[in-house]
């Protein structure tokens, strides 16, 4: 597969865009736009897959229930996304870059015909020097946000599926965690650091365990690794705050 060495993927999570109440982080939104800025202006063709229309959506609403509630989430979802859109808007726009909402399922990428023209409409966007914002279509499907099989597993998946579907060079997940522990440091305060993984295993995906913020967790960081490093993509995890200084 020859890539595109100038497109990278960047995958924003729940914990970067919020506050632990799940508030929306301003300032996170406000840095994220200027460093897109910079790495654009350096060359770059840049895809956002961003997560936090849940959390977003369920704090605009002031809503303190239990959300384990298919339609309550889609609810969510559907309002949250509007404002991530707005923020990412709103902050881009200062720097004179257009933002791009893309909302997509599996069936869009399973189905030849949809999915020829989803890699042309990021085409399209990209030749724009247009920024894509990209999530699932979680208001009218169900499977990130209900199944247990997720099709895409959650947006760490969807980044590497993207970044796979548009042939970009470079993968970035961005991560609350800044190393690889045995399990969740946030819930085990025993967590042992792993200096070094050479191959990802069933013992490495064990001890990457489930989920902490959002839907995602290390587990699926590694699955979505594996899943662009063997269509020859660089993938690269960081902790949040070291996107604002990444040498490109």
């Amino acid at each position: 597969m020859s890539l595109h060495n100038n497109r990278v993927v960047i995958k924003v999570g729940t914990s970067t865009l919020t506050y632990p109440k799940e508030k929306s982080n301003l300032n996170s939104f406000a840095k994220i736009a200027e460093t897109l800025s910079e790495i654009q202006k350096k060359g770059y063709e840049i895809i956002v897959v961003s997560s936090g229309a849940v959390a977003i959506g369920k704090h605009k609403l002031k809503n303190e229930r239990n959300y384990n509630n298919l339609r309550l989430k889609q609810a969510f979802v559907a309002v949250g996304q509007c404002r991530i859109m707005y923020l990412y808007d709103l902050f881009l726009k200062k720097h004179g870059i257009t933002a791009a909402q893309i909302l997509l399922n599996a069936e869009d990428v399973a189905n030849q015909q949809k999915r020829e023209n989803l890699i042309k409409t990021f085409n399209t966007l990209l030749k724009m020097n247009i920024i894509p914002i990209v999530n699932e279509n979680d208001s009218v499907g169900y499977t990130e946000i209900e199944s247990k099989e997720k099709v895409f597993g959650d947006n760490d998946i969807l980044s590497a599926v993207v970044a796979v579907l548009c042939k970009a060079g470079r993968l970035i997940i961005l991560s609350d965690v800044d190393v690889f522990y045995d399990k969740d440091p946030h819930l085990w305060e025993d967590a042992k650091l792993i200096r070094k993984v050479t191959k990802i295993d069933k013992n490495v995906m064990q001890a990457a365990g489930g989920a902490s913020f959002g839907t995602g967790g290390m587990r699926t960081k590694l699955k979505a690794a594996k899943l662009a490093v063997s269509k020859g993509i660089n993938t690269v995890q960081m902790v949040n705050h070291l996107i604002f200084f990444i040498k490109f």
